[in-house]
């Protein structure tokens, strides 16, 4: 059977913008020159290492040293993966399930301990560099499962290219130990398939080039025999490392840096004007750095690098004064010891800093939310006020939170938070409240929070 033997019809979506188009032209192919270069190397590197595991499949059981086996690729255009043979080379091999089990009698015993330490899917880099898998990606399945599959969902999964690995294929890294011989094609139908069914369209709406290092970095964790034990968290899958790093870290790193570097910039040239005073660059770019180093770091310690910016209450701009006044009184004490600045400059730089992040993050009027946080502090007995749990996170929350918020109402009613579906969002704090859960959790919540029904 050739790899032309069987298409699987795909609809490729249309009607596509422009500007939508050309993103995603550049991200394939930025992920297609990542997927080059890494499989280039890994190849290059492991070649002995691979020539050694051939001679010894070749000493243990007759047969070829690697294994073909046809699998739907992307568009559901048909190609044949490569692997490791790890089953013995007869009729009864190709005429079992093609689900395998980790107890199934036509694994050679070199191919169990090459399963167990995944080291049979190392050919596959092969089918990365020619381009018929990606290094993450959704795995490739047999054509026969996936004509089981639902229309709809097929399209969304073969709308990728697939890949060695997958959120999925990190969830279910033991699946070989979960289903047992006998009707294992049926266990894997019936049992594994449907939450991976699940959990791959996921991995389509939230694919990204961070999700990719994400489950990279899951998928190296394999290897190591303690980390191996831990099963991480939906989310964690989704929103991983680097996702976290760059999204929450990084990015507001970045534009505190940048403002710091104005701030005092400006600051410097009102001291300037009045009495020159020679700092020098390097000083400078050093001094504001370490503000902004220590502006963030504070910052992930009071929770500042979880707020939602965009959809924000601003009472929850205040949170940004602490982690202001303990950086300032550290940059005030070193320059107080170590440095030559005036402490004035240090203090309005300070200023203008704070400023500077409050402006970076909203232009909402500041002093009307002020007033209110002031009142809303004074309200001692909490537990008196009714518990409300909003679900979802679209303009009628936004509206509903801002009401529940209110002066008047905010006597009567306390937000426990919010609950959403979606992944990237769980811990994130919108409209002054936490996101603390899916739809899925509410009955905990509402007992965990003694709210009633």
């Amino acid at each position: 059977m050739s790899a032309g033997d069987q298409i699987i019809n795909v609809r490729i979506p249309k009607n596509v913008s422009w500007a939508t188009q050309v993103g995603a032209w550049i991200s394939d192919n930025l992920k297609q020159l990542f997927d080059i270069v890494v499989s280039s190397i890994v190849l290059l590197f492991f070649v002995p290492f691979f020539l050694i595991i051939a001679i010894v499949i070749k000493r243990s059981s007759p047969g070829p040293v690697l294994y073909r086996g046809i699998r739907v690729g992307q568009y559901g255009k048909p190609f044949f993966i490569i692997k490791f043979r790890t089953m013995e080379e007869n009729l009864h091999s190709y005429k079992g399930p093609r689900v395998t089990a980790h107890d199934d009698e036509r694994i050679t015993s070199i191919g169990h301990w090459l399963r167990d330490t995944k080291l049979n899917e190392f050919p596959q880099f092969w089918n990365v560099l020619m381009g018929d898998l990606s290094l993450v990606g959704l795995r490739p399945e047999n054509p026969e499962f996936v004509n089981t599959w639902p229309k709809s969902i097929s399209d969304e999964i073969l709308s990728v290219r697939p890949g060695i690995t997958s959120p999925a294929s990190v969830q279910y890294r033991d699946e070989e130990k979960l289903l047992s011989n006998g009707n294992v094609e049926e266990m894997y139908l019936m049992g594994l398939s449907p939450d991976k069914l699940r959990l791959d369209p996921l991995y389509v709406r939230y694919r990204s080039f961070l999700l990719d290092l994400d489950t990279l970095l899951w998928t190296t964790l394999m290897f190591f025999p303690k980390a191996s034990e831990y099963k991480p968290a939906e989310e964690l899958l989704f929103v991983g490392f680097f996702s976290r790093i760059i999204t929450r870290y990084l990015n507001w790193f970045t534009i505190d840096f940048l403002t710091t570097i104005i701030a005092f910039g400006i600051t410097g040239l009102l001291f300037r004007a009045q009495a020159p005073r020679n700092i020098g660059v390097f000083q400078s770019i050093l001094i504001t750095f370490l503000y902004a180093v220590l502006f963030s770091g504070i910052g992930v310690v009071f929770g500042t690098n979880r707020i939602r910016w965009a959809k924000t209450n601003p009472t929850d701009y205040f949170d940004l004064i602490p982690s202001w006044i303990f950086v300032t009184t550290i940059a005030f004490l070193a320059n107080l010891f170590f440095g030559y600045l005036p402490n004035d400059l240090i203090l309005v730089g300070s200023v203008f800093s704070l400023f500077g992040f409050i402006i970076t993050r909203s232009r909402t009027l500041i002093i009307t939310h002020f007033l209110e946080r002031l009142l809303l502090f004074h309200m001692k007995n909490q537990l008196m006020r009714e518990h409300v749990l909003i679900i979802g996170l679209g303009a009628s929350a936004q509206h509903t939170a801002s009401l529940f918020e209110h002066l008047t109402n905010s006597k009567l009613f306390h937000i426990i938070g919010f609950v959403d579906n979606d992944l990237t969002k769980q811990g994130i704090r919108f409209f002054g409240s936490n996101v603390i859960g899916k739809w899925e959790d509410i009955p905990d919540l509402v007992s965990r929070h003694d709210m009633g029904w």
